[in-house]
């Protein structure tokens, strides 16, 4: 085995960061584009393209390797003198020193978080679902100026939100009535038409039912189907109101209300729920009952029920009423010892004098 494999195995964890050459390999990144100087988060910072024997794997120096650079850069930082931007290797998520291992070693020890840089990117081979979703993200962003912002799951995903973007960039454009530059368009679908999606999205609770994916895969979802393929799917009362089937007079019914305004996407449902309990410990049940916040009111009766209570209960508005009571009632009601059986009533019409 060679030096650097008896350094990375020894005692069954690696003892150096991480070799450049070898994430390059393992991910087919041979395609490159400068990404210019940017400010990376210290931590994403975990190897180094020739100097990765010289690091252990927390980017601290060997202590048998040469340290008068490391005292130097440490004098440096000391002092508050700037020093030049380092140079680093990106793939996907993981950065590479080319220029600045030491720079980066102190900072680390020095408990900074970010460090100026000067990154190429290397770009992940299209050989995996993963990969596929990674470079449709780059390019997004890179077309966009969007960066961070939008994450996606599903490959593919991205370029009919970019579809969406040059729709509304047509849309700007003839209102203004002189070109307006794609970045600038995709900012303002972002702030005008992604946002109050998203938001809606958020208040409705729409991931509890999707736990797997993110508010971007469901605002992607909702607004491929509600304005480019203008599917009759419904997503329940209000959301249907207020995501219309054109984007363009959604954004102008979102563009002036501020985001703590947008609708909420929860209703009430009152309940009564019918409820035979055992004999004994029936104080002590009503109490249970009754310290439950949904719970508004608890009454013993006499006859083939024992016990009934009204409940005010939210649901968000892709969730069917029995569903959520059919949750609440299994989960805090039939749990509760001495609680025999229970029966749901819906209120039709109601009338409640005052």
């Amino acid at each position: 085995m060679s030096k650097a494999g008896r350094e990375v195995k020894a005692a069954g964890r690696p003892t150096t960061i991480k070799r450049f050459r070898d994430e390059q390999k393992k991910e087919g990144a041979y395609e490159y584009r400068d990404r210019g100087q940017q400010t990376i988060t210290l931590s994403k910072i975990v190897g180094s393209v020739n100097r990765y024997l010289d690091f252990d794997s927390k980017f601290r120096l060997k202590k048998d390797r040469p340290r008068e650079r490391l005292l130097a850069i440490r004098n440096i930082m000391d002092k508050g003198k700037p020093l030049p931007p380092v140079e680093l290797y990106q793939i996907k998520e993981s950065y590479f020193v080319v220029d600045g291992n030491h720079r980066i070693a102190v900072a680390k020890e020095r408990g900074f978080n970010e460090i100026n840089a000067r990154v190429i990117e290397f770009l992940p081979s299209r050989g995996t679902a993963e990969n596929i979703l990674y470079r449709d993200r780059t390019e997004f962003e890179e077309t966009t100026g969007l960066r961070g912002s939008i994450n996606l799951t599903e490959p593919g995903q991205y370029r009919n939100l970019l579809r969406q973007i040059t729709q509304h960039q047509r849309y700007l454009q003839e209102q203004a009535g002189t070109d307006v530059p794609f970045k600038a368009a995709a900012e303002d679908w972002f702030n005008t038409i992604y946002r109050p999606l998203a938001a809606i999205v958020e208040k409705a609770d729409l991931l509890a039912f999707f736990p797997k994916r993110t508010v971007s895969d469901l605002c992607a979802y909702i607004s491929v189907h509600q304005w480019d393929r203008s599917h009759t799917r419904t997503f329940g009362s209000m959301i249907d109101r207020t995501i219309t089937r054109n984007m363009e007079e959604f954004r102008k019914n979102m563009k002036n209300i501020e985001e703590n305004d947008y609708p909420e996407m929860l209703r009430e449902i009152t309940v009564f729920v019918l409820i035979n309990i055992s004999a004994k410990g029936e104080s002590q049940i009503l109490d249970r009952l009754f310290a439950l916040d949904e719970v508004r009111e608890v009454h013993s009766v006499h006859g083939s029920i024992d016990v009934i209570a009204k409940l005010v209960l939210t649901r968000n508005l892709v969730s069917s009423d029995a569903e959520v009571i059919s949750r609440y009632v299994q989960k805090n009601i039939r749990h509760i010892p001495g609680v025999l059986s229970t029966q749901t009533l819906i209120p039709g019409l109601s009338k409640i004098k005052k």
